[in-house]
């Protein structure tokens, strides 16, 4: 349909990108791209519009600003696209010990993770609902199940998207709208603070997993299942557990090596 849209958020660089090249490669979606990064987000809109033949339309926003949800709500409206398919993939990562992380970067991150992904579900998933037929799918992450120290607020708001998406998954199905919460373990974007070496290590073994490959996985459970949550990656399903029963002396051990816990 010429005005059925995929909302990415985050769509400039990383798993957003591939989410938006997916999207409109193998389900020929029109794109509405989604960042704070206006070059990025630019460049991507032109080359999807080149090689897949999909309307590709940039909206540069901060999605960590109070109102950025209704703003982006607003431009759809008046444009007068129907967003069929809802990505709230836009996020970031804080590694630092919570006494030491400027309060105004966590109150960015719980804002984006947090806030923003309930105002976007919460504005668009109506209309969708009334059509019978629409796509959420929510990034939250393999920390959602675990306490980590270093990423508090991380693993923390991953949890609430997680239970979030779940329960309004119960909600949403019959009325013909699927939710999904993806839980991806390492991804092989340089987000994670892993030197060349161990990174290196992380990829041959299966535990880091491109993210083109995590998309792929992410975007068929959506379309081709009615499952809750996906995890893709099978190292994933026995790391979990693994970590969830580690000693608390083997944790404190650990957090020796970090500067940030070296007080």
């Amino acid at each position: 349909m010429k005005n059925s849209f995929a909302l990415v958020t985050g769509a400039g660089s990383g798993i957003g990108l591939h989410y938006a090249t997916q999207l409109a490669r193998d389900y020929h979606y029109n794109l509405l791209l989604v960042s704070n990064r206006q070059s990025e987000l630019d460049a991507l809109a032109l080359r999807l519009r080149e090689d897949f033949g999909v309307q590709a339309v940039p909206y540069f926003c901060d999605l960590a600003q109070a109102d950025a949800a209704e703003q982006l709500y607003a431009f759809c409206e008046e444009q007068h696209f129907e967003v069929e398919v809802l990505v709230n993939n836009a996020g970031f990562l804080i590694f630092d010990s919570f006494n030491h992380t400027p309060l105004a970067k966590t109150g960015a991150l719980l804002m984006l993770h947090v806030l923003t992904t309930t105002k976007l579900c919460r504005l668009f998933a109506p209309a969708m609902c009334e059509r019978g037929k629409g796509f959420i799918l929510n990034m939250s992450s393999m920390s959602a199940w675990m306490a980590m120290p270093s990423i508090v607020c991380y693993n923390a708001s991953k949890s609430y998207v997680l239970n979030f998406s779940r329960a309004l998954w119960y909600e949403l199905i019959p009325k013909g709208v699927h939710v999904l919460a993806v839980t991806p373990g390492s991804t092989d974007t340089g987000l994670l603070p892993f030197s060349g070496t161990f990174a290196k290590v992380l990829r041959v073994v299966g535990i880091t997993m491109p993210p083109d490959r995590l998309v792929k996985k992410a975007l068929n459970a959506l379309f081709r299942s009615r499952r809750k949550q996906c995890m893709p990656g099978a190292w994933n399903h026995l790391i979990v557990p693994v970590i969830n029963h580690l000693p608390d002396w083997l944790v404190f051990a650990a957090m020796r090596r970090f500067p940030m816990f070296r007080l």
